[in-house]
């Protein structure tokens, strides 16, 4: 079977290993332009752009699918099936229809909870007790094909998106593989009606602080959103990052510190308190709470959220 495949992060990369270490025949992978990245802002190839090198695979990086001569060379590929993993593009109907047995898409929720670009994301801002990957047949339509392979996973006590991300991954390379191997025999299932929720795309404005919420909301919210984009609050001129914290016993004004010990600081919120165990210093490095203090001292009265 000609397996072409389409993807750009690490996740997509993951899987991108797993069906060359089952031996499967990739004649060809999309992936999204070099962007640049780091302080010099040099052009950095994709994770998946990094694995097809490595392994002698031709790559192609169209910075969008809507013009039919970008189309070119998946045809010219003539896959028996396209598999997709976070590749970052909408395909068109007309790319849906190269290959011979459709396109396959491995995405990282229980389907239909969390179609969408940040599944894992949601699923731990929302408190989900559990999560998973979904192999589903591609239509037009946001994440809305017949599923072929469904497999559920408990989220972790604690779990950062960091730690989710690679077990689903590990999951998703594993679950393609087995959906190739047993193509023939798969029998596709529509998705349910009820229960569509959408994992809308991470925004930055997002990642500052709301002390006034719930701080089992916060708490969320700083798992979810490590590693990217991370968590802000400013403190007097600075702006610091949050990036571990603990449900606590507490009240005062949301932002304001009510404890501050070497095992974290303890903040007010909306409801309830949050005990701070890993922060960052703008130009700094993440630090248990025992250092960060030791560079950066706090006070009992000093509120989170103010300038």
């Amino acid at each position: 079977m000609k397996v072409a495949f389409a993807g750009t992060p690490e996740f997509a990369a993951v899987a991108l290993r797993a069906l060359l270490a089952a031996g499967f025949d990739i004649p060809l992978v999309l992936t999204q332009p070099d962007r640049p990245a780091g302080r010099g802002q040099k052009l950095v190839a994709s994770p998946v752009k990094q694995v097809a090198l490595a392994h002698g695979i031709p790559v192609h990086q169209p910075e969008k699918l809507r013009d039919p001569a970008t189309h070119q060379p998946l045809i010219d590929a003539a896959p028996d099936v396209l598999v997709v993993a976070a590749y970052g593009l909408i395909l068109p109907q007309a790319v849906l229809d190269i290959p011979k047995h459709g396109c396959l898409n491995i995405h990282a929720s229980l389907l239909p909870r969390w179609r969408g670009a940040a599944p894992i994301q949601r699923c731990l801002e929302a408190g989900d007790a559990e999560t998973g990957v979904t192999i589903m047949q591609m239509e037009a339509g946001l994440d809305t094909g017949p599923m072929l392979l469904v497999e559920s996973l408990k989220v972790g006590a604690g779990e950062t998106a960091a730690g989710l991300h690679d077990r689903l991954a590990e999951q998703g390379g594993r679950l393609i593989v087995d959906a190739l191997q047993r193509l023939d025999s798969l029998k596709p299932v529509q998705q349910p009606v009820d229960g569509v929720t959408y994992a809308s795309k991470i925004d930055k404005a997002e990642a500052a602080i709301d002390w006034t919420q719930p701080a089992i909301t916060i708490e969320r919210r700083i798992r979810a959103f490590d590693p990217f984009p991370g968590c802000t609050t400013p403190l007097g001129e600075a702006t610091l990052k949050l990036w571990r914290a603990q449900l606590a016993a507490g009240s005062g004004q949301p932002g304001e510190i009510l404890a501050v010990a070497p095992a974290g600081i303890t903040v007010a919120c909306g409801e309830g308190a949050l005990r701070l165990t890993e922060l960052q210093k703008p130009g700094g490095r993440r630090l248990a709470s025992a250092d960060f203090l030791a560079g950066f001292p706090l006070v009992l009265g000093q509120r989170f959220g103010t300038h």
